[in-house]
């Protein structure tokens, strides 16, 4: 039994371990020099695999796509990813936020192992190929440095990614290709990502940088504790990211989107009135703000925006003018940070198009796996969690069909 597995990350790699593990004969192609590229990237933070938090609550980041992912999270879950972490030397721990990391805090220890014990099991790998489709008789087509290849196998894993840091693979363009064969690929879109605010020259060549930290973000019904930065074209961070989707769809529904921030959640309005009701004496407005509040100079800044664009001077605002204003801070997004600036993406190949084992149902024998498929997570473990699981469901799958 011969397997191709295309795409040299998480989803393609667990694939081509399981297949391995089945008796298949597995090649890995990719179009970098090298494998786990964007798995290395997001090793820089410390590499987050996976959370700790029960699996109801767990499987419920997935949205919309929970249906579609919930068995394969099931088959494949946090406490498995955590168990073959360690087996590969890398014992993980769960952090005060709930995420689980190596202990070495790294992703290059892991990926070495990795790729040592995926050579001792017989895969194989040939880099610099670029998958471009299939030919007449459902070979798989290759752009390689020597010229174009064929590739026969008795059954192939897509594990392509998404469309997010194209400079380490992940560039979207099979979207093409297989949308071609008639596949429905929901539009690609930035997930995880940042956007654009018109801020003041002033506010932006003094804050960009800055971080907003114990901040609440509400939009709509949702809202979400956290931090964000202020960036020179707009804002981005942790918060933002789990708000992304609910900002996303607003922004790509009316061109805009309004973000409120509170920089003080944990104090009512009556209490900040409270304490902005004193003497200000010879202090400075800022000054003022600072001590009475314990507000940072860009939480400040931010409101100096919000009044600016009220078209009345922050100083002429009552205590409770600013209590309010301090918890409820509108900041307009006018869009969305590119897509190759992403963490993730959403959109993909539509769920329908699969069966429950990760085929194609229009390309018997062809199994898909990872941020290909249609699904989006916001970070803290859950994006590398449903890339493994569904690239273990994929390659549980290829052998099942491969022996039927």
């Amino acid at each position: 039994m011969s397997v191709a597995v295309i795409g040299a990350g998480p989803a393609g790699l667990i694939a081509a371990e399981t297949l391995a593990a089945g008796g298949a004969q597995v090649t890995v192609y990719d179009a970098m020099p090298s494998a786990g590229r964007k798995f290395l990237m997001a090793g820089r933070g410390g590499l987050n695999l996976t959370h700790s938090e029960p699996l109801p609550d767990f499987l419920a980041r997935y949205r919309e796509a929970m249906p579609h992912l919930t068995a394969a999270v099931h088959a494949f879950p946090p406490d498995a990813l955590r168990a073959w972490s360690a087996a590969l030397g890398q014992p993980t721990f769960v952090g005060t936020s709930g995420r689980v990391f190596p202990k070495v805090f790294k992703a290059s220890p892991l990926l070495r192992a990795w790729l040592r014990r995926l050579d001792a099991a017989g895969v194989a790998f040939a880099f610099r190929h670029r998958w471009i489709g299939w030919d007449d008789s459902g070979g798989l087509l290759f752009a390689t440095p020597d010229g174009p290849r064929v590739v026969n196998a008795d059954a192939s894993v897509l594990a392509l990614g998404g469309a997010s840091w194209p400079r380490l693979g992940s560039d979207g363009t099979w979207t093409v290709t297989v949308a071609a064969k008639g596949i429905a690929v929901a539009p690609m879109r930035p997930a995880n990502s940042g956007f654009t605010v018109a801020w003041s020259d002033v506010f932006r060549d003094r804050f960009e940088g800055q971080p907003l930290k114990g901040i609440a973000l509400t939009i709509g019904p949702h809202t979400v504790r956290g931090e964000a930065v202020v960036t020179r074209a707009g804002i981005e961070g942790g918060a933002i990211y789990a708000l992304s989707a609910e900002l996303r769809e607003a922004v790509l529904d009316i061109g805009q989107a309004t973000l409120t921030i509170a920089l003080r959640p944990d104090l009512d309005a009556a209490a900040l009135t409270a304490r902005l009701s004193g003497t200000r004496g010879k202090q400075s407005l800022a000054n003022f703000l600072r001590k009475a509040a314990q507000l940072s100079a860009v939480g400040i800044g931010l409101m100096q925006e919000a009044a600016i664009a009220s078209g009345r001077p922050l100083a002429s605002f009552s205590p409770a003018e600013l209590a309010q204003l301090i918890n409820a801070i509108p900041v307009q997004l006018t869009g969305i940070a590119p897509i190759d600036r992403a963490i993730s993406t959403a959109g993909g190949i539509r769920f329908d198009e699969l069966d429950e084992h990760f085929m194609l149902r229009r390309l018997p024998g062809v199994f898909a796996a990872g941020e290909m498929l249609d699904w989006e997570a916001p970070t803290g473990g859950y994006l590398l969690q449903a890339s493994f699981a569904t690239g273990v469901a994929a390659g549980k799958g290829a052998l099942n069909w491969l022996k039927s």
